[in-house]
C-alpha cells in the first residue's frame, strides 16, 4: 500500500467553481470547472420487515424473500489509513472489505440486495442518481423506515438507465456517521452494447477525519455541520491510501468511472499526461468532449465516465490529481507489457438514453422558487476568522424557511408528466452541493433561452447565486432535493416534492 500521501490535507473545502460573477451554467464552465455544477456474498440473516415511517410519504415496499436476494452486510471493520506504528482505524465496511463494492448489473437486469445492518446506528442506502422506484430510493425516514441495528431490508428494483451511480447512506438526521466511517460504493449499470475497452476501472474518492492516533474524530460536530461540513484530512481511492496505481498495456483503451463519495469535500480534478474524453456525466451519456484545461469540477455525489487511449510506448505515465492544496495525486497510470495492436475507431459517444426527453418544454412548466438559508456567518470585516453559529445544532439549515426533518410535508405537488422549473437561491455563506432524487435535470440559461447539453442529478451552487433547473416529473412518489454534504443534510438542508 502506498504511504507517501499520508500528509494532512487542508481543512477548507475546494469549491468546484470560480469567483466569476455570472450565474450562467455553461458547457464551457463545466469543462473548465467554473460552472454551478458541483455537481457480494455474505452470511444470510433472517429477513426483517421495516416499520412504516413516520409522517407522509409512500409506505415501504414489502421485502422480497431472503432467498431471492444477495446479502450485503454493513458492519464494523478495520482499515490501514495511517502508516505503522499507528493502529488500524476502526471503520464500517460492506462485507468486511476495505475496498468499497462495485455492484454491476446489465441494463434490464434487477438489483436484489438484502442489506443487513450490523452497525450501531439506523441505516438505509440511497442509490444516488438512479431514477428509482420511490420505495427503493433509500431515504430513511422518508421513503422507508431506517434499517434498525440487527435488522435487514431488501432493495429490489430494475434501474431504467445504464450508467455510473453511487451507493450512499442516507438517513434523516443520521447520514454523516455511516458515510464518514466508510460506507460507500458504486452501482454500475452496463449498457447492452458497451463501448469496447480493455479495462473498466472504478475510482471512488473518500476522505476521512482522523485524530493523531488514527481513530476517527467523533461525529456530530456542530461547527462542521454549520460551515464546510466534515472535511477529511486524509483521502483514499477505492479504500486505499492514494495514489491508486493503475498499470495497463501500451495502447489500451480504458473506461474510468470517477465518483466523489466524500462527506463534504468538493474539489476539481486535473488530468496530467492523459488525453481523456468525458462520455458520461452523473450517469447519463453525453456527446464526448475534452475537459477544458484538462480539469473537471468534482463536488460530493458527482460521477464521470471517462474514455482514454493510453500511449503506444511502454513506461508512459499519467496521473489524475485533485486540486487540494498544492495538488494531491489520486491515481497514476503507467503502460507496461505487450502493446495492444488491435485497431479501433476513434473514441465516440457511448449512446443516447432514449428514455429522457429530447427537449424540456418550458412554456407551461410549473415554476417554484426555492431559497436555502442558515448556517454559520462569516464576518465581512474579518473573512479570515472562523465562521460563527449560535443556533439550534439540530436545525442549522432551512429550505423556504423550513428545516428538513422526518414528517415534514412536501413543498409542492405536481401531476405526473408535468415539466417543473426550480429557481434555487443560495442565501448562505457557503457553496451548496445539491442532488435531485428520482429524476435527471437540465441547467437552464438565465433567460430560459436554452439549457446545457448534458443531464445532471447533482450540481454545486455558489453562495449568493441563483440557478434554475428543469426536469420532467415523470416518476411518481415523494422525492427529495437534498444537500450532498451529509452534515448539512442531517441538520435540515433538504426538502421534498410529490409527483402524483
Amino acid at each position: 500500500m502506498p504511504q507517501a500521501r499520508f500528509a494532512s490535507l487542508p481543512e477548507s473545502p475546494e469549491v468546484a467553481a470560480s469567483d466569476t460573477p455570472s450565474d450562467r451554467p455553461s458547457r464551457r464552465g463545466l469543462l473548465g470547472g467554473v460552472a454551478l455544477l458541483g455537481l457480494l456474498p455474505g452470511r444470510a440473516w433472517a429477513q426483517t420487515a421495516p416499520a412504516k415511517p413516520a409522517g407522509p410519504g409512500p409506505a415501504p415496499a414489502t421485502p422480497a424473500p431472503a432467498a431471492e436476494a444477495k446479502p450485503l452486510v454493513a458492519g464494523p471493520a478495520k482499515a490501514r489509513l495511517k502508516p505503522e506504528p499507528a493502529p488500524e482505524t476502526e471503520t464500517w465496511a460492506f462485507d468486511g472489505k476495505s475496498l468499497p463494492p462495485t455492484l454491476r448489473v446489465k441494463l434490464g437486469e434487477s438489483v436484489r440486495l438484502r442489506v443487513e445492518n450490523r452497525t450501531e446506528r439506523p441505516l438505509s442506502l440511497h442509490w444516488h442518481g438512479v431514477r428509482n422506484q420511490n420505495p427503493m430510493d433509500g431515504v430513511g425516514g422518508v421513503t422507508q423506515a431506517p434499517i434498525a441495528p440487527g435488522a435487514s431490508f431488501t432493495y429490489a428494483f430494475t434501474p431504467p438507465d445504464a450508467g455510473t451511480f453511487l451507493v450512499r447512506p442516507l438517513v434523516v438526521g443520521g447520514s454523516s456517521e455511516p458515510s464518514g466511517r466508510g460506507l460507500a460504493g458504486f452501482l454500475v449499470v452496463e449498457e447492452k452494447a458497451p463501448p469496447a475497452v480493455d479495462r473498466d476501472i472504478p475510482l471512488l474518492m473518500q476522505d476521512w477525519r482522523l485524530q493523531e492516533d488514527g481513530s476517527l474524530l467523533p461525529f456530530g460536530q456542530t461547527a462542521f455541520a454549520a460551515a464546510g461540513g466534515r472535511l477529511g484530512n486524509l483521502v483514499t481511492v477505492n479504500g486505499q491510501a492514494v495514489p491508486e496505481a493503475i498499470e495497463a498495456r501500451p495502447g489500451s483503451r480504458l473506461r474510468l468511472r470517477l465518483g466523489n463519495a466524500c462527506n463534504a469535500r468538493a474539489t476539481r480534478i486535473r488530468f496530467d499526461g492523459l488525453k481523456v474524453y468525458v462520455a458520461g456525466v452523473d450517469g447519463q451519456p453525453t456527446d464526448t468532449f475534452e475537459p477544458l484545461r484538462a480539469t473537471l469540477p468534482f463536488p460530493p455525489g458527482t460521477r464521470y465516465d471517462l474514455l482514454l487511449d493510453l500511449p503506444a510506448e511502454a513506461e508512459a505515465k499519467g496521473s489524475i490529481t485533485a486540486l487540494v492544496g498544492t495538488g494531491l495525486v489520486l491515481a497514476t497510470l503507467t503502460t507496461k507489457g505487450e502493446p495492444v495492436t488491435e485497431k479501433r475507431p476513434p473514441i465516440g459517444p457511448i449512446g443516447d438514453n432514449k428514455l429522457l426527453p429530447a427537449e424540456v418544454k418550458l412554456q407551461n412548466a410549473v415554476r417554484r422558487d426555492i431559497t436555502i438559508t442558515g448556517g454559520a456567518t462569516i464576518a465581512k470585516d474579518k473573512p479570515e476568522a472562523e465562521p460563527v453559529y449560535t443556533g439550534d445544532p439540530a436545525r442549522i439549515w432551512a429550505v423556504n424557511g423550513a428545516n428538513g426533518v422526518a414528517g415534514i410535508p412536501p413543498l409542492f405537488t405536481v401531476k405526473r408528466g408535468q415539466v417543473v422549473v426550480l429557481a434555487i437561491r443560495n442565501d448562505t455563506a457557503f457553496p451548496q452541493a445539491l442532488h435531485l432524487h428520482g429524476h435527471a435535470f437540465r441547467l437552464l440559461h438565465p433567460l430560459d433561452d436554452g439549457w446545457e447539453p448534458y443531464w445532471l442529478d447533482t450540481f454545486q451552487l455558489l453562495e449568493g447565486r441563483t440557478a434554475r433547473i428543469a426536469f420532467l416529473a415523470d416518476n411518481p412518489g415523494r422525492w427529495l432535493l437534498s444537500a450532498t454534504v451529509l452534515e448539512r443534510f442531517d441538520t435540515g438542508l433538504w426538502t421534498s416534492f410529490e409527483v402524483a
